[in-house]
């Protein structure tokens, strides 16, 4: 990170884009303060307005007074160009050119999937979260998991993180130290106590305005590998990360619901548009992503569920398997009478209390 990195921020008219193209070109930000305004002007295409503002050193006063004020509130900015800088996000053309974060900055190092859904959240979806992101902590070692912060799924995911003992990352669209909302204040701290991050790419200058949420969502789609959207209603803010997402090349991934839960349009129209995978579990989504298990799971975690805790609807599923070894889903609609959104519910109940698990081609063996 040099001072001209922060500088590039407060530049009238360049933008994260604007700074990305320009490093880009330049190869550096101390590179851009140092070309000549022929380059500025006809190698990097900036107008003879923005390459004089370079020129004369726009930026560095503010960026001066942007050291000490990170230094005040232990707040580290990143740079593109830095080690730190998360790999997935540099790839993207939009990134952020520094990133603001408190906490521990390895975190974004770490194995990162994000979690974004509805603020109405269900019972049945803050269970469904605990559930995957607590058997994902069982299975994936250096996993961290990536959020908005936000009241409903956002809050639930870093919650059950914490609960499962990983690292969690907030996005915020706010100006660290704050947290948006502000009654999230004490999960932040939570947060980074418990080795995670809280990031921004807002400097201590920023106006707040209702954009800069749309903003941090292309963060929270950039920052992982994978996405995954709980429950969404038919329009909203994680729809828009999942397309995000989706421009960028990650893997998109959604848990089905009833089709009567107005809490499950957006999911479902999500599956059925082919714009994301359906997810019934934990497996599906290390399956999906490619990555490779570890053996931890603890032993209470992985004793099998009493025969009383199970629905008749459950009881009726695993009945099927002594029809057929590997049912698939028309198999066991079949064979069960349910609907297809009432077995998805079911068999991810089952996976959950590690009574059948998934096998290649979306068939299924009781364990």
């Amino acid at each position: 990170m040099t001072l001209e990195d922060l500088a590039l921020l407060f530049v009238r008219g360049i933008g994260s884009r604007g700074a990305a193209h320009l490093v880009d070109h330049f190869g550096s930000a101390e590179e851009v303060y140092a070309a000549p305004r022929s380059a500025l002007i006809d190698d990097a295409q900036l107008s003879p307005k923005l390459a004089d503002l370079i020129l004369r050193g726009e930026g560095l006063s503010e960026a001066r007074d942007e050291v000490e004020y990170c230094r005040r509130h232990n707040i580290r900015a990143i740079a593109a160009t830095d080690a730190e800088y998360p790999a997935p996000l540099a790839e993207t053309s939009d990134r952020p050119h520094v990133l603001f974060v408190r906490g521990n900055v390895d975190a974004l190092s770490m194995r990162t999937l994000s979690f974004v859904g509805t603020r109405e959240i269900s019972p049945s979806g803050l269970y469904i979260t605990d559930r995957l992101i607590g058997d994902l902590a069982t299975q994936i070692d250096d996993l961290a998991i990536v959020s908005g912060m936000a009241y409903g799924a956002d809050g639930a995911a870093h919650r059950a993180a914490l609960n499962h003992g990983i690292a969690t990352i907030g996005v915020v669209a706010s100006v660290l130290p704050t947290v948006t909302p502000t009654s999230h204040r004490a999960l932040g701290e939570d947060i980074i106590r418990s080795g995670g991050a809280i990031v921004s790419e807002l400097h201590s200058r920023t106006k707040q305005n209702g954009n800069l949420f749309i903003a941090r969502n292309r963060i929270i789609a950039g920052l992982s590998s994978g996405l995954v959207v709980v429950e969404s209603p038919a329009t909203g803010g994680s729809l828009a990360t999942a397309e995000q997402a989706d421009s960028y090349g990650r893997v998109v991934m959604a848990v089905p619901g009833r089709l009567t839960d107005t809490t499950s349009f957006g999911t479902n129209n999500l599956i059925r548009s082919g714009k994301a995978r359906l997810i019934l579990s934990a497996a599906d989504i290390i399956e999906d992503l490619g990555w490779e298990r570890i053996q931890k799971r603890r032993a209470e975690e992985s004793k099998p569920a009493e025969v009383e805790e199970l629905t008749p609807a459950q009881q009726l599923i695993l009945s099927a398997f002594d029809r057929a070894a590997t049912p698939d889903y028309p198999e066991l609609i079949a064979a069960t009478g349910l609907s297809l959104g009432e077995l998805a519910m079911e068999i991810m109940e089952l996976e959950l209390k590690g009574l059948i698990r998934s096998l290649p081609g979306k068939r299924y063996e009781r364990v």
